[in-house]
């Protein structure tokens, strides 16, 4: 059987989410603060992760960057804290999605479905080759590394996906909603401002080792492709 790991110190949120996620065919576990959600969460390799932000001991930010430095499983970020920088602090550390309180639990399993679809299609496009090469660049989402002239340059989970994404398909320009969609799994929950700023601390990164031959093109009011030098 396959588990969500479900993590939050609030009896009455974990006892509503794991009655739902039970009805989704899944095996719950239950985690109340960050030590044991990593403790359950290396034991158990669950398929997706409910991840409170404010527990006790580790809070959910601390133990997503945890995560994401030995797994690209699927983590929902889940607070009472809805401010923008929050929510893109969140997606920027590599969290797949991010949820505010109080929330409808119909509404956090469809995002759960939707983050597992979009995973598991991942899987099917690119089970027959999971390196790309484009010009002085190579992404491997074998090992989620990315590379600039044989240097690995310290990405997020997100930050290796989009460079995929944009890689993939040179020259094809990618509004900031379909970098909603195929990134984070969902369109009308997402914000063009967290695109942006996931632009920008990308571009950050990628600045800090020549590539002449290729950049990260904006097309203001669409939104952003691979430009290679001489093509598109």
């Amino acid at each position: 059987m396959e588990y969500i790991l479900i993590a939050d110190d609030n009896k009455d949120i974990t006892d509503i989410l794991e009655k739902y996620v039970k009805k989704e065919g899944y095996g719950a576990l239950i985690a109340t603060d960050g030590i044991q959600t990593e403790e359950l969460f290396r034991e158990y390799h669950p398929a997706a992760i409910l991840l409170d932000v404010m527990m006790p001991g580790k809070d959910g930010y601390e133990v997503c960057r945890t995560i994401r430095q030995e797994s690209a499983v699927p983590i929902i970020l889940i607070t009472a804290r809805g401010e923008d920088y929050d929510k893109i602090m969140g997606l920027d550390i590599g969290a797949d999605d991010y949820i505010v309180k109080p929330f409808s639990p119909s509404e956090v399993m469809a995002r759960l479905r939707a983050v597992l679809r979009r995973i598991s299609r991942q899987s099917v496009e690119t089970q027959s080759g999971q390196i790309l090469r484009v010009s002085n660049m190579e992404v491997n989402l074998d090992e989620y590394t990315f590379c600039i002239d044989g240097k690995k340059i310290p990405m997020t989970k997100k930050e290796i996906e989009t460079m995929w994404t944009l890689a993939s398909t040179p020259g094809k320009v990618f509004t900031r909603d379909n970098l909603l969609d195929s990134l984070w799994g969902y369109d009308y929950y997402g914000d063009s401002r967290t695109v942006d700023s996931h632009i920008k601390r990308l571009r950050a990164k990628l600045d800090s080792v020549p590539h002449p031959d290729w950049t990260i093109k904006t097309i203001w009011g669409v939104g952003y492709k691979l430009e290679i030098a001489g093509g598109q």
